[in-house]
């Protein structure tokens, strides 16, 4: 624990213990108390004891200080007129307000308001109109200074449970999104491994018939088979990590990087004129790779169309020998209206992620957005 961390957490002992030596050398050795000076040593470490509870039990120290000034008025004078009890007081008159709650921070308000009078007079002499000013402002300024602090603490601390209550809604609505992705990234792999398995049903029917007449084509339907049935068990292993219930599937085709132009088109006719560029040697790629691919372009269209305000965009589809790169750049100011929430870019890295890719995206330096994707080729679930 370092030296300041042992200082906070013990400031009611060192607070006690200071003044309590302040005091106590004050009643030994100043010319304030003539009288008895163990009976004052005595009243100086109640006093200074009972700020040990200003913050459970801060009414206590209050009584103590009305008492001490009591009996500075009656049987023991001068033991209440050191500037140690004054400090003492101000401590007091502070943590009274600072740390009492219902009734025990009227009755604080109440000793305070009491104090006033009782300080003020004098058996020697009436006290004057200054007097009273003086011991007016002197107790009621730690008084008013506690309960502002007490307000600004209780404020501070709503302001805190409603900031967390506030990150754990955004947190729930990101889990949501999530699991809203997922599900729908789940249901294309459904739909690939329902197209692949049809392949395999069909193919061996088709393989069973010419399977004596013509083994050539029995053997390309069996080769058929096996590339098919590769697919669908890697697909089907993606599938089982994001199951989901009591959803109908969606059994229409879905489209791959071969439909980029007829998305370009589309967006072109929405608004967004689109570039589509290619680079490299195609390859043929798993059927989940082909459809998330098309998905990660056509959600950054999509954005580029909500946000990027007037613009231009292109599509390049890299093929490197062991990667597919997918880019979409746009060049607009981004002042569009979409009001987005970010969920469109939080599922384009959960379609890469699925694949072992990853996902760059932010402002171009020349000005537009840029979002690029990287998707292992070889990828295994």
């Amino acid at each position: 624990m370092s030296v300041r961390a042992a200082v906070l957490s013990h400031t009611d002992q060192l607070v006690a213990g200071g003044l309590g030596v302040l005091y106590v050398v004050e009643v030994l050795f100043s010319g304030e108390l003539t009288d008895d000076r163990s009976a004052g040593v005595a009243i100086a470490v109640c006093f200074a004891a009972s700020l040990l509870a200003r913050r459970t039990l801060p009414l206590l120290p209050l009584l103590v200080a009305v008492a001490i000034v009591e009996i500075n008025h009656t049987v023991l004078p001068g033991v209440a007129e050191g500037g140690s009890f004054m400090l003492g007081l101000i401590v007091a008159l502070y943590s009274g307000t600072r740390y009492a709650q219902g009734w025990m921070l009227w009755a604080c308000v109440a000793v305070s308001v009491a104090l006033v009078p009782l300080a003020a007079f004098d058996p020697s002499q009436p006290p004057t109109a200054g007097d009273w000013a003086f011991f007016a402002v002197f107790i009621g300024s730690p008084t008013t200074a506690g309960r502002i602090f007490a307000q600004r603490h209780q404020t501070d601390e709503r302001l805190r449970r409603e900031n967390a209550a506030l990150a754990a809604d955004r947190d729930r609505r990101a889990a949501e999104a999530v699991a809203e992705e997922r599900a729908r990234i789940a249901r294309d792999l459904h739909d690939v491994v329902a197209h692949a398995i049809s392949v395999i049903v069909l193919q061996s029917r088709g393989g069973r018939r010419v399977l004596t007449s013509d083994p050539d084509e029995a053997t390309a339907a069996f080769d058929t088979i096996e590339r098919s049935g590769e697919q669908a068990l890697e697909e089907m292993r993606r599938l089982l990590a994001m199951l989901r219930y009591n959803e109908q599937p969606d059994l229409s085709p879905r489209p791959g990087l071969d439909a980029l132009d007829s998305l370009a088109g589309s967006m072109t006719q929405m608004g967004l004129p689109v570039e589509v560029v290619r680079e490299g040697t195609p390859v043929q790629l798993s059927a989940g790779i082909d459809l998330s691919a098309y998905r990660i372009v056509q959600e950054a269209l999509t954005n580029a169309l909500k946000h990027a305000g007037p613009a231009r965009a292109q599509v390049r589809v890299t093929y490197e020998p062991d990667n597919l790169v997918l880019e979409v750049v746009d060049d607009g100011p981004g002042t569009g209206t979409g009001g987005g929430s970010g969920h469109g870019l939080l599922g384009i890295r959960e379609r890469a992620e699925l694949f072992g890719g990853h996902v760059q995206a932010g402002l171009r330096p020349g000005g537009g957005y840029s979002v690029r994707a990287r998707l292992p080729l070889g990828a295994t679930p």
